[in-house]
């Protein structure tokens, strides 16, 4: 892929450029279509959410359903943390204590912008993305920054979902050893096993993901430590690595960017 002209990168707009924003309508539609058709199938045959007496925990499912749905959107749609076009700034940059000859700010070949540390370049997005971990494809989006924490919420909300329509599935699975019963079922049986192999993939999506965050790294600087040059010449094997405990508070707890070239040199982080 060729560099893009800094005249151009000047000119694209952070959020009519984003490339995953235009194609992932197909995305997000399939995803609330087969969310919608599992949970159909679990209305339809005759399972715990017909029972009667109990109409609460067919609404309550209903609503956990269109949550996720609603969170998969939101986390899609949003601005995962794009840097902008001026980079960073004159004053921004005087800040930043003095790094080492080995670790330099790098000016992005693709969109000419000066990258903050843990920031790359989406050739998908066609943007620089601040603390980028990696570009999605079940979201068609970056997962950077300002969506992490609600990427992990979703996979958590999702994998709840998975697990009680897992149960609910199960609970009308009546096996018989006929053709007439196979034949009134393979949807909800199909179903079941769709939803197994969904709930297999999100448990080490999430689980991954957690033990990341606790370690405050990200899946770019996990796999690739080896080529980025504040990790490979750093004397610690994780510069950012606080501790669970404020590794997980700022993660969940913490709206504003971080500084992370001072955390880089065991300082408090201010806000960007």
């Amino acid at each position: 892929m060729r560099p893009i002209p800094a005249a151009q990168a000047r000119a694209a707009l952070p959020g009519a450029a984003v490339g995953g924003m235009g194609s992932g309508w197909g995305v997000r539609t399939a995803h609330a279509a087969v969310s919608g058709a599992l949970a159909l199938t679990l209305f339809v045959h005759r399972t715990e959410l017909r029972e009667r007496g109990e109409p609460l925990r067919a609404l309550g499912f209903a609503a956990l359903v269109l949550g996720s749905v609603l969170l998969h959107w939101t986390v899609s749609l949003m601005d995962p943390g794009f840097v902008p076009q001026a980079g960073v700034s004159e004053e921004q940059e005087a800040m930043i204590p003095p790094l080492p000859k080995t670790v330099q700010l790098r000016r992005c070949g693709y969109c000419m912008v000066k990258q903050p540390m843990r920031a790359k370049h989406c050739r998908v997005c066609q943007h620089c993305v601040r603390r980028f971990d990696h570009h999605c494809p079940c979201i068609e989006n970056c997962v950077g920054e300002k969506n992490h924490s609600l990427f992990v919420a979703y996979l958590a909300v999702q994998l709840v979902v998975l697990l009680w329509a897992l149960h609910i599935a199960w609970s009308g699975l009546y096996f018989e050893g006929s053709w007439k019963w196979l034949k009134h079922n393979i949807f909800l049986l199909l179903s079941f096993v769709l939803m197994a192999i969904f709930t297999v993939v999100v448990v080490l999506l999430l689980a991954s993901h957690l033990y990341l965050v606790s370690c405050n790294t990200t899946t770019w600087e996990f796999m690739s430590r080896h080529r980025i040059s504040y990790l490979r010449h750093c004397e610690t094997e994780n510069p950012f690595d606080q501790g669970l405990i404020r590794n997980l508070w700022r993660f969940f707890c913490t709206c504003h960017l971080v500084a992370w070239e001072k955390m880089y040199f065991q300082e408090d982080s201010d806000p960007v």
